[in-house]
């Protein structure tokens, strides 16, 4: 017996939470030193200012059926940048695809031409190594295959962080020190950073659960996620129930006109005489409803069982 009562199980809090959550990700960078600082660590560059889309970033879509939970910035340039956390590895190309085409397909439906888009970042910080390569970053743009070095310069970018990656060496320090906090953080948060980004990230998370407003819209979404799981799961035995009667109304329509078509086969062959045990084994045993059509228009021309015997021979 399962010892534990599902009616007990307490819900998890925004106490219970880890950097790796994807609304403790959201929430922490949310503050704009925090996701200006993140892609300069990540980039390798200095930004003037970063502007991050409250809106668009800790939101419950009602059309979607959806939460985003990732962070939208920009910064003065112009530049878009579109960063969520990643605990699982499905189909993560076509995800970047797609935020793609969003960032791309929101800055066109407010009259921007399509000569004029920004450049574009999506960035995934994974808790996992998304090509098992060992490499702490896998930074990816669109190239040319026949032309070594030639880009598409669509301004696309697509970079995907490892958290468990072992080629410290190959980038900078602070980076390392960030993923190593991706990979380590606990509920409790009690093992001061030596790194500077680390420990401002730290007392970041300590804030947000201490933030009783972003408590209560943390249990909101989650009571919208668990609703829609739940909705979700009974949806699909209802399918489930409604595509089995479909299916078996089908089949079993099928499998009555394979059995009467069967039956005026040997109607037919009884009037040349006694069917062999071997033709009527062969014509019992035939599943396929257009061959038995076929069978059934031989058996009506031969004539004779001999005649039938060579058509089936033939097959």
């Amino acid at each position: 017996m399962n010892q534990y009562n599902t009616n007990t199980i307490r819900k998890r809090t925004l106490q219970d939470l880890t950097i790796r959550d994807n609304f403790m990700f959201a929430a922490v960078m949310m503050k704009g030193d925090n996701c200006k600082r993140l892609l300069e660590i990540i980039l390798g560059i200095e930004i003037e200012r970063v502007e991050v889309s409250y809106e668009k970033s800790i939101v419950y879509n009602p059309e979607c059926k959806g939460v985003r939970l990732d962070v939208y910035a920009k910064n003065a340039d112009n530049t878009r940048y579109d960063v969520e956390m990643q605990v699982a590895g499905a189909d993560l190309g076509k995800r970047i695809r797609y935020y793609h085409s969003q960032m791309d397909m929101e800055l066109l439906l407010s009259g921007e031409p399509y000569e004029e888009l920004p450049t574009s970042y999506v960035i995934f910080v994974c808790n996992f190594d998304p090509f098992d390569q060992g490499k702490y970053c896998y930074t990816f743009e669109n190239r040319c295959i026949e032309v070594e070095g030639l880009t598409l310069g669509d301004g696309c970018r697509s970079i995907l962080l490892n958290a468990k990656g072992t080629n410290a060496e190959e980038v900078s320090p602070q980076l390392a020190a960030f993923l190593k906090f991706i990979r380590e953080d606990t509920p409790t948060n009690d093992t001061e950073a030596a790194d500077e980004f680390v420990k401002k990230l730290q007392n970041t998370v300590r804030k947000v659960k201490r933030d009783r407003e972003l408590g209560q819209r943390y249990m909101f979404l989650e009571d919208l996620l668990r609703q829609e799981r739940k909705q979700a799961k009974e949806q699909g035995k209802i399918e489930g129930r409604i595509e089995g009667k479909i299916e078996g109304k089908i089949e079993g329509k099928i499998e009555g006109k394979i059995e009467g078509k069967i039956e005026d086969i040997l109607d037919i062959l009884e009037g040349y005489g006694d069917i062999p045990e071997a033709v009527q084994s062969r014509i019992m045993s035939e599943t396929d409803l257009s061959t038995l059509k076929k069978m059934f228009k031989s058996a009506v021309s031969a004539g004779s069982m001999a005649k039938f015997e060579e058509y089936l021979a033939s097959l």
